[in-house]
Order: C-alpha cells, then sequence, then structure tokens
C-alpha cells in the first residue's frame, strides 16, 4: 500500500502521532468521566472538549497517512492518565502534551530538511494546535493553584 517515494521517517512520525493522539483522546475521555464523578462538571465538560479536539487530530492523521498510501496503526495505546485530583490530572496531561509538541517540532524539522512542504506544514499547524493547547494547561493550573482569599472583614460588612 506504500508508496515508494514516501520518506520513511514522515511514516514513522505519522505511526508515533496517531498513538499518542489516540492516547489522549482515551485520557481526556477517562478524565472527563472520572471528574464528572467528583461532582466538577465544568472541568469534565472541558476535558470532553479536549478529547473531541485531539480526535480531530486523528482523523487529520489518518487522512494524511491514507493520503501517503499508509495503512494507519496506532497500536501502542499508553494508559490513561489518572489521579486523585484535577491539579494532578492537568500537571500529568501538560507532559504528556509537551511529548506531542516535541513529536511534532522534529517532524516539522524533518519535512523542511527533506523539502516537504506539505509534511513541514501539516506537523507545523499540528504543533501551533498542541502549543496552544499546553498553554492553555499552564493557564488552567495556575488557576488552579491560586490561593482563594476569604473576603476581608470590611468587605463581608458591606
Amino acid at each position: 500500500m506504500r508508496q515508494n517515494s514516501t520518506d520513511q521517517r514522515i511514516l514513522g512520525y505519522l505511526g508515533r502521532a496517531l498513538s499518542l493522539e489516540l492516547s489522549a483522546v482515551q485520557t481526556y475521555s477517562t478524565q472527563a468521566r472520572l471528574v464528572a464523578t467528583w461532582g466538577l462538571d465544568g472541568p469534565a465538560q472541558r476535558l470532553r472538549e479536549e478529547a473531541h479536539e485531539e480526535l480531530q487530530h486523528v482523523e487529520r492523521i489518518i487522512a494524511r497517512m491514507l493520503a501517503l498510501g499508509a495503512a494507519p496503526n496506532g497500536s501502542q495505546l499508553r494508559p490513561a492518565l489518572v489521579g486523585g485530583d484535577l491539579l494532578s490530572l492537568l500537571q500529568a496531561d501538560y507532559v504528556f502534551e509537551m511529548e506531542l509538541v516535541g513529536l511534532y517540532r522534529e517532524a516539522a524539522r524533518h519535512g523542511e530538511r527533506i523539502a516537504s512542504r506539505d509534511d513541514r506544514v501539516f506537523f507545523g499547524a499540528l504543533l501551533a494546535e498542541e502549543q496552544a493547547h499546553a498553554q492553555e494547561l499552564v493557564e488552567w493550573i495556575a488557576a488552579l493553584e491560586q490561593p482563594v482569599e476569604p473576603p476581608t472583614r470590611r468587605r463581608a460588612l458591606r
């Protein structure tokens, strides 16, 4: 099924990306269900949306693999990342997202080295999206880490 002209490293990057993105879908779906059981409906919905975004990446990767004549195979799924509280889940998610950022950065650079504009652009777009997602996680984590200050007595009396 493979086309002879397809760079084997690009196919390797696509295979790794597919496995990682499928793992991300599994993780975010699991986390959404977990935090829902904790009564955290807002974070559960946000995690479901993250799973949906990662599924869109899966679909794009599969389409790219098929266009290159390769059979998609995401056979190395990782266990879902779970924890005892929302903050620990998000911290683990950030580490995972940074792994995706590293993969896409490396793949985009490889596409540039082999003068494959299509591969450079494809992986560059995924890179930008994962960087944005990692930044959103940083902001969410920071918001959770900020201590909640009780109102001052003066404000409470108003």
